[in-house]
């Protein structure tokens, strides 16, 4: 099953301490490049050659939510299905989840000390090992398919090493992570086209032009015919309904629109759909389509936070929403949901924390003319978090009013503090999906 919530924690100290130690091993300089992942592997037996059929899916947005819908899918039609993704909320384990599971915590602190045993002390990124050990988890229990997320890029990616995936997926690519990819949407969609492999279906989600040209000619390149959003495959809101209308080279379907939040779930949807329809490992029916539609669950992506202890501290009426994006194509996404509240009965807050290599005022100018204020907070425990007052300074040089807070739980005390009667308070916090785990920790929302 796909990640819910429970409120009980889970002692982590043992896999926290080795997790630590690998750290250690971190080097001082990011070199991308599938050497040290190779070693690591060989050392472990090629763990990565006992996989289950494998879907591989790069991009920039959108990418966790097929993965999540994709899964929710395969679930439904009976298949085991392993699935790693990045970076993880509240705990590590939420990165791998074993035939449905998230891993033991046992079983976790285990793998990563074969894995440090493995090194044998030289430099590996904690990425590397830790996907190592993901592998190392997948090749000893038995499933049916295997969901691999990109971690950064694709080409250099530590989960690049799949010699023949059963499909390749690549979402929609934006700007992000320039400092390793690139700073121009050709290089950056050049590193995620690096999954597509020769005889691979590949899936394309809704893309700009200048990276559409740059996958296709890799594509061609590999002589791969991908499948495109709007071309081999596409999605429509029905009209007076909330479901879609799906339409591929294998079927029409009319579906339910996915539990996921937001009108753009359903290009998501549709894109995990054509994904199912492409790959040849396993059945998936229109029914487990349906029923994967209905249950699937993506935390922190415009997750509704009512009934949780932090929702409690708003005035009766309030909306306290979480989303984890951080770029100008999530503030976008944001911005379409935020139309759909009625400004004369709800002031909109956005309570934003990121970090300082991420594009805020990217972010927030579609978000221009929709909110009222932004409060701006740190993120405790992140060296690389951007400065509040430099935060509220972006959002003051759109045109909207920024000012700063101590902490989420202080911005949150200053929302319910100035509520003005019949004005309910809507307040989304979000920006960074390491303050979105600090609040799904605080708000006992654990993911599952």
């Amino acid at each position: 099953m796909m990640p819910g919530a429970n409120s009980t924690p889970i002692n982590t100290s043992a896999s926290d301490a080795v997790l630590a130690r690998l750290m250690d091993l971190h080097p001082k300089k990011i070199d991308l490049s599938l050497d040290r992942m190779h070693s690591i592997l060989k050392a472990l037996g090629n763990p990565e050659k006992k996989l289950p059929p494998v879907i591989h899916v790069a991009g920039t947005n959108g990418k966790g939510s097929v993965v999540a819908t994709l899964t929710a899918m395969a679930e439904a039609a009976g298949h085991r299905v392993h699935v790693y993704t990045s970076p993880h909320l509240v705990r590590f384990a939420e990165r791998i989840r074993v035939a449905g599971k998230l891993i033991d915590e046992a079983d976790l602190t285990e793998l990563m000390e074969r894995c440090e045993t493995a090194a044998a002390g030289q430099p590996i990124t904690f990425f590397e090992i830790t996907t190592a050990a993901a592998f190392l988890a997948f090749s000893e229990t038995p499933a049916d398919l295997c969901i691999l997320e990109v971690g950064l890029g694709g080409r250099l990616d530590a989960t690049n090493v799949i010699d023949k995936p059963a499909a390749t997926c690549i979402t929609p690519v934006s700007m992000d992570h320039e400092q390793f990819l690139g700073n121009t949407l050709e290089a950056i969609a050049a590193e995620k086209a690096g999954i597509i492999k020769k005889n691979v279906p590949l899936i394309v989600g809704p893309q700009k032009k200048a990276a559409h040209t740059v996958i296709a000619k890799i594509a061609a390149d590999h002589g791969v015919m991908p499948h495109y959003y709007n071309e081999a495959f596409h999605a429509e809101k029905k009209p007076a309904s909330d479901g879609f209308l799906y339409e591929d080279w294998k079927s029409v379907l009319e579906l339910p629109h996915p539990s996921l939040v937001g009108d753009h779930q359903i290009m998501n949807a549709a894109t995990a759909i054509a994904v199912a329809h492409a790959q040849k490992a396993v059945q998936i029916p229109e029914a487990a389509i349906k029923a994967g539609l209905g249950w699937v669950r993506w935390p922190a992506r415009l997750q509704n936070l009512a009934g949780s202890n932090l929702h409690d501290m708003l005035p009766d009426g309030s909306e306290l929403w979480l989303d984890g994006g951080h770029n100008p194509a999530a503030g976008l996404v944001i911005r379409e949901f935020l139309k759909n509240f009625d400004p004369a009965e709800h002031s909109i807050t956005l309570i934003l924390g990121m970090l300082n290599t991420k594009d805020a005022s990217g972010y927030l100018q579609p978000l221009a003319g929709i909110i009222n204020r932004v409060i701006a907070v740190g993120i405790p425990g992140e060296e690389n978090a951007a400065n509040p007052a430099t935060l509220a300074g972006s959002a003051t040089d759109i045109g909207i009013s920024g000012v700063i807070g101590k902490d989420f739980k202080s911005a949150l005390e200053m929302v319910a503090t100035t509520a003005k009667t019949g004005h309910k308070p809507l307040v989304l916090i979000g920006g960074s999906l390491y303050l979105a785990g600090q609040v799904l920790r605080a708000a006992e929302l654990y993911p599952t």
